[in-house]
């Protein structure tokens, strides 16, 4: 194996086994789903042509992409399954388009075994792509990194009924688009852009879904203390998964606790509206380990962050394409398993109190108090907002966030979202008339509703965004963080500070390209970088 999607990634590139725990296999399947899928995408646009469109087609694209991202699915037989499914559908639409012809990886026929399939896998790792121009190499990995970010937020906003026919066929095309062996350094380029554009419909997509389905987030003081009693904890993004099994906890005397992720969704209404959504607990994904294990009761996992379980493996359930080796899988939406082995467990002996944090500042919180922000501004009482935020991840380094935000003065305003925010969530930075200092916009696909914030505030302010007192300091981790980059790529946004370090995939001719076009930097020191922000 060679992988090198994530900014853990060990020396360049992990080639025994993950650092995220990915087997050797798993990371090979994994290649190898993505290949073929790559040649369903071939039929899919070929039947297009031909006025054929398959709904399942579109979702498996996605859902096979998504499963290949980070900290996802890490079980073998899950894999197989997908690869079965994806030739079965490949064929099925090669027959509804008969005067097609196809090569590549349309034709590829799996191998019949496990064993099998990981030999034929070795073929399409990264390690072997044909491509031999390395700037070339890397700007195609950057738009497949991203589009596995896309493939997540599309199949997130599906789930909900949030659908787009031009979405699905952008992503068929961009990853056909990485099989070319004639494409110019201009043309991947603006692959990759068009990757960030498609990202941003998909998280337009999505947002559009879970306000409609849950209401627009309010802001909301979230209880990080436990009350007593049996109790479930939700991990990953879904919002769908976390009100159905609010729903069906109702009256059982179970409380429900979100982590990591899924904290802003305690500020919806319609999930909010649950008594028995209890609070938070813990921090971020990389912290699991230690707080699963101290969790008294289930644990279910709902989309990606995923670690190798290790004395709670028989408390903890996944759920959609989450997948652990042992781990009891819960499809269909009946969380029943996991309700009787939270019936069966002790729960919290006693209440705690660990303070509280407040969430649910997206875009229509914000908006709602545009004119006191904007008089704020041209008052001088907030001189500037720093938009700190991104993925979480245990690398050192990443201090360097918190710092950041201690530092910053006190007349400027964080804005932040997704896990990277547990460095300093629990910080108390006061306000500036009114405003907090600190104000949670969600979770990572909830870069979309803070670039609307900017895109409004820019148009309060007759300027463009790079013109407002707004700088973004971003982590990252993995393939989501990746489309979201590309994301503000594709609106221009310039000046981001990127870190804890730079993706091992870039090379140093396409970062010299960032820092010409859009002066990317790499963090530095908190106070090196306040200084060159503020002045």
């Amino acid at each position: 194996m060679f992988c090198y999607q994530c900014e853990q990634t060990a020396k360049g590139g992990c080639t025994k086994a993950g650092v995220c725990g990915k087997a050797d296999s798993t990371a090979t399947l994994q290649d190898l789903l993505l290949h073929l899928t790559k040649g369903l995408s071939q039929v899919a646009i070929a039947a297009r042509k031909e006025g054929v469109t398959d709904a399942r087609v579109n979702r498996f694209v996605a859902e096979a992409v998504f499963s290949t991202l980070t900290n996802v699915n890490f079980d073998d037989a899950r894999f197989v399954t997908l690869i079965k499914e994806c030739v079965a559908l490949r064929e099925a639409l090669k027959a509804r388009v008969p005067g097609a012809a196809f090569d590549g990886p349309a034709v590829i026929q799996p191998a019949a075994d496990l064993d099998g399939l990981v030999a034929q896998g070795r073929q399409y790792g990264v390690e072997n792509d044909p491509e031999t121009d390395p700037d070339l190499r890397s700007l195609k990995h950057t738009l497949t990194y991203g589009l596995k970010g896309v493939a997540a937020y599309v199949d997130h906003a599906a789930i909900l009924g949030q659908e787009d026919e031009k979405v699905h066929a952008s992503l068929q095309e961009l990853l056909v688009a990485t099989l070319s062996t004639d494409l110019t350094l201009a043309q991947c380029v603006e692959a990759a852009l068009e990757c960030g554009r498609v990202n941003i419909r998909a998280m337009e997509l999505l947002d559009a879904a879970n306000t409609t389905t849950y209401g627009h987030p309010e802001p909301t003081e979230v209880r990080l203390g436990a009350t007593r009693g049996k109790a479930i904890l939700v991990s990953g993004h879904d919002l769908k998964d976390l009100a159905t099994l609010l729903r069906q906890t109702e009256g059982k005397g179970i409380n429900v606790y979100t982590h990591g992720e899924m904290l802003p969704c305690t500020a919806y209404p319609e999930l909010k509206k649950y008594k028995h959504l209890a609070g938070h607990y813990g921090t971020a994904w990389q912290n699991q380990k230690k707080e699963f294990a101290e969790f008294p009761g289930a644990i279910l996992m709902t989309t990606n962050c995923i670690q190798k379980p290790t004395t709670y493996l028989e408390n903890i359930f996944t759920t959609g394409l989450v997948g652990w080796p042992g781990a009891v899988h819960v499809p269909n939406g009946d969380f029943t398993p996991v309700i009787e082995k939270a019936l069966s467990m002790d729960g919290f002996p006693a209440d705690t109190d660990k303070g509280t944090v407040m969430t649910g500042f997206a875009r229509n919180a914000v908006m709602s108090v545009a004119d006191t922000v904007i008089g704020a501004v041209k008052s001088g009482d907030i001189r500037h907002f720093f938009l700190v935020g991104g993925c979480d991840g245990a690398k050192p380094g990443r201090n360097y966030y918190t710092e950041f935000v201690e530092k910053a003065p006190k007349d400027t305003v964080i804005l932040t979202l997704a896990c990277g925010k547990f460095r300093f969530f629990d910080k108390k930075l006061g306000d500036i008339g009114g405003i907090p200092r600190l104000l949670d916009v969600g979770q990572c696909n909830d870069a979309y509703s803070a670039v609307q914030i900017a895109l409004a505030l820019a148009k309060a302010f007759d300027c463009g965004v790079n013109d407002l007192p707004l700088s973004l300091v971003l982590s990252w981790y993995e393939q989501k963080a990746v489309a979201i980059l590309l994301s503000l790529l594709a609106l221009g946004i310039r000046d981001i500070r990127l870190g804890p370090s730079l993706p091992a995939f870039i090379t140093p001719n396409v970062l010299s390209y960032l820092v010409e076009n859009y002066n990317i930097a790499p963090i530095s020191t908190p106070d090196e970088d306040l200084k060159a922000i503020l002045g």
